[in-house]
């Protein structure tokens, strides 16, 4: 019998409702597979900085590094929105990345075609989207320095500073050119560089990575004609790359192709190993919900695919990742569907049972 470590950090909101649904999965994926899941909670984000003052402490990063894994449910919520709050739930989900230094967030975009209709775009449209949006992770906006606010007599100002290096454009756009040669050979790279001078350092550093995958296409596309593709033709494209806050806002965008952000897995990721795994952080890309936390309504799909994902890419198990991708499938297919995603005629359930019927899939 095999042993894997998993850390799970719960966090705020209906983050840990949806994880107590892909907790149940893993628990029939351990019976049918004859494994061992050794799991370990922390307390992360609001409920962390309720409990010890800090979102994210020392300690759960060390047993974060510990692990292979990391299972996160989503941070935040109105109670901790001070804007000029020193601590923030966010910061958990932020250092969490940069201390286990994951640096590519990957996010698959797959329509099921049971739910083609229940989109808000026409299903012509819909017909062939199969997508991965790869995001950097470590750089831009959300990291650079000088990063403050101030008063002065003009009134009151904030900076944020846009800053990439080399390595961190070139890294990330050898995991999109490396992924693009398992799926169908095509990049597709994001910036402004008609505007930015990061952008145009983005442009030049992925247009060399690509000299060096022949095998792959590359196209260029500036971020504001992405958001537009993205609505338009989003069948043509097959992995996308992008500095952080851009990244950011088109996977929210991405996500409400399959008609739910409910519906969409993540996973951030460091170095690999030879064998193409390593430790990596899995979540939905939801968020907290604070609007229907406690009302048995949340889709626990994206935090069960997450798990799969984590499955496939942290502990190499390939058979049991498809596993729980097959039993989402047969769910949808069986016309099972949580408030967010119900089309007409569907069978409704909450946030328990449909995680119960993906168990009882996987078997």
């Amino acid at each position: 019998m095999s042993t894997y470590r998993i850390l799970l950090t719960p966090g705020d909101g209906i983050g840990p409702e949806v994880l107590e649904e892909a907790l149940k999965v893993l628990g029939r994926i351990e019976k049918r597979f004859k494994h061992e899941f050794q799991f370990e909670e922390e307390t992360i984000g609001g409920a962390a900085i309720d409990k010890y003052g800090s979102a994210l402490r020392p300690e759960t990063i060390e047993k974060a590094k510990a692990s292979q894994g990391v299972l996160f449910g989503a941070v935040g919520g109105p109670k901790w929105d001070d804007p000029k709050a020193t601590v923030r739930p966010e910061d958990a989900i932020l250092g969490m990345r940069k201390q286990l230094g994951l640096f590519a967030n990957l996010r698959p975009v797959k329509i099921h075609p049971d739910m083609i209709e229940e989109s808000t775009l026409k299903p012509e449209v819909l017909q062939g989207v199969d997508m991965v949006v790869i995001r950097e992770l470590t750089g831009g906006l959300y990291f650079g320095q000088p990063k403050k606010r101030w008063e002065s007599a003009s009134g009151r100002q904030g900076v944020d500073t846009l800053r990439y290096s080399e390595k961190e454009v070139e890294r990330v756009c050898h995991v999109a050119f490396q992924l693009a040669r398992q799926r169908r050979k095509k990049v597709t790279s994001v910036d402004k560089a008609n505007v930015l001078r990061t952008g145009q350092l983005w442009r030049e550093i992925a247009t060399e990575v690509g000299k060096r995958y022949p095998d792959v296409e590359l196209e260029h596309i500036l971020v504001d004609a992405c958001a537009m593709y993205l609505i338009r033709r989003p069948a043509s494209f097959d992995v996308v790359v992008t500095e952080n806050m851009f990244g950011d806002i088109l996977t929210d965008e991405a996500a409400m192709l399959a008609g739910s952000m409910g519906m969409m897995p993540s996973a951030s990721l460091g170095r690999r190993r030879k064998d193409g795994t390593g430790i990596g952080l899995y979540e939905p890309i939801h968020g907290s919900a604070p609007d229907i936390t406690g009302q048995k309504k949340a889709n626990p799909l994206a935090m069960i695919l997450s798990a799969a994902m984590l499955l496939r890419l942290s502990l190499g198990l390939e058979a049991e990742a498809a596993a729980v991708e097959e039993a989402v499938d047969s769910v949808i297919k069986a016309g099972y569907r949580t408030p967010d995603i119900a089309g007409r005629g569907a069978r409704l359930v909450d946030t328990a049972k449909m995680g119960t019927l993906v168990a009882d899939a996987v078997g």
